[in-house]
């Protein structure tokens, strides 16, 4: 029997990409599915290719909208009667230099990647506290862990979400809640398409890196593995992952190769 079945999972950024993928894999792992985001007719989308759709519950929720979390987190456990994994997944990129960024570039990052996801956190831990388990995952990225020229704002977000887990984490280890950081590399999904660019507009192209990317169904079935094995952090991806070892070990060959890199 699967570890995800007959658990409740909440995935957030359901509509395209890693959740979405994320929704097939659990679902077809038997898992009873809550799945949010911004557009409800791309939610229906997805619920309409899943395996077992009668185990799909579809929440249209916008993870900036903190007001809304409480009222949306209790919906979820009415309907279900609890909430065994949260996978906090909504995120935006960014590619543009920090010379060129407003700063409302940098607040919009911020409040979708990191603020939306500690959020929704807090709103949940109450409900998996009182049934005495849970475990509560969020995808982070390499650049968690690392900065490269145009992804300032990103990387950023992405670094504060290592933190505040982190420390989650260590706070949790009594009440057999589990935490999960997810890092991917490059995934082959619209995430270039929707990255802001230094006045806030999309960028509407995809790069070559994640053309090249991990095929996002590979990404969903290696990335539900680690949650099944209750991983602390795992990174998913190419070459692009050596990055992460290369700037631990040997800092300064790390600060060399980082403005040489090819950062479309």
């Amino acid at each position: 029997m699967s570890y995800f079945s007959q658990k409740v999972v909440w995935i957030t950024g359901a509509t395209s990409g890693i959740g979405e993928f994320l929704t097939y894999e659990l679902n077809m792992q038997g898992a009873k599915l809550v799945i949010s985001g911004r557009r409800t007719t791309e939610l229906e989308r997805v619920k309409s290719f899943c395996s077992h759709k009668d185990q799909v519950f579809v929440l249209p929720l916008d993870v900036t909208q903190i007001s809304d979390l409480s009222k949306n987190t209790e919906k979820v456990w009415n309907h279900f009667g609890q909430i065994d994994i949260l996978i906090n997944n909504a995120g935006i990129s960014q590619r543009s230099w920090v010379s060129d960024t407003i700063l409302e570039v940098d607040r919009k990052i911020m409040e979708v990647n990191y603020f939306g996801a500690i959020a929704l956190t807090k709103a949940v831990l109450p409900y998996m506290k009182k049934q005495g388990s849970g475990q509560i995952v969020v995808t982070s990225s390499v650049m968690g862990k690392i900065g490269t020229p145009q992804r300032s704002a990103y990387a950023a977000s992405k670094h504060a979400l290592h933190g505040f887990y982190d420390s989650l984490r260590a706070e949790l280890i009594h009440d057999h809640i589990h935490v999960c950081i997810i890092c991917p590399g490059y995934v082959h999904t619209n995430i270039t398409l929707n990255a802001l660019t230094a006045d806030g507009s999309p960028m509407q192209s995809m790069s070559d890196s994640t053309k090249n990317g991990y095929p996002p169904d590979v990404f969903a079935r290696k990335a539900a593995r680690a949650i099944a094995k209750q991983k602390e952090e795992v990174y998913i991806g190419k070459k692009e992952i050596i990055a992460v070892y290369i700037k631990r070990l040997f800092p300064k060959l790390w600060s060399y190769l980082v403005t040489r890199l090819n950062v479309t």
